[in-house]
């Protein structure tokens, strides 16, 4: 009966530390995510810290030292014949910039459109929403992600890069499309209206 006991407990402790051990295993795979949500509750919680002129400086920190080490860390561990494998793979780049600059935007227009028919939503915001789906995806955050999933890290980079580039002359078009001429977005802001 005792030595039954001792059994049990034993059990009772293995399992109990098999948890342990698969728990610590799902959040060291999952430090990204976690990080991420622990950075919006911090910034949440003491948004002065991370302010413009606040102690992180944000305005050099991440303008110019965060955005290169992202890329000087993709640099260190892409196999440059990856890179090149990553860039002859055309109907991928097709794919991504066409759901980026095309499908994103129209998607986002439709849901505009619903929205200005709700009335729930003030205009200023509605702009705002298709002006965001017109922009190329941020270069770092789409390298990062990628990469903490274990996907096509070279892919990404290229990608990341190229609709940066490819951008540069597709987003003012989108703009002019689904936003409309400057004084259009201008009728609507706040400010014109305090203005005038």
């Amino acid at each position: 009966m005792m030595q039954m006991k001792a059994s049990h407990a034993q059990q009772g402790v293995q399992a109990h530390g098999g948890a342990w051990s698969r728990l610590l295993s799902e959040l060291s795979r999952r430090w990204f995510l976690i990080g991420i949500f622990l950075a919006i509750t911090l910034a949440k919680t003491y948004p002065s810290i991370g302010a413009k002129g606040g102690p992180l400086k944000p305005e050099v920190t991440v303008r110019y030292i965060a955005v290169s080490l992202i890329f000087f860390n993709s640099g260190l561990s892409l196999n440059t014949d990856d890179l090149a494998k990553a860039v002859r793979h055309y109907q991928l780049h097709i794919f991504i910039q066409c759901f980026t600059l095309v499908l994103i935007p129209l998607v986002v227009s439709l849901l505009v459109r619903l929205l200005a028919l709700s009335m729930l939503v003030a205009d200023i915001y509605l702009v705002g929403l298709r002006v965001v789906s017109c922009m190329p995806p941020p270069v770092s955050s789409a390298v990062i992600l990628t990469k903490s999933v274990g996907g096509n890290e070279a892919a990404a980079v290229f990608n990341s890069v190229f609709g940066s580039f490819l951008g540069i002359v597709v987003t003012p078009i989108l703009l002019l499309v689904l936003v409309g001429p400057l004084h259009t977005l201008l009728s609507c802001s706040p400010c014109m209206h305090a203005c005038t």
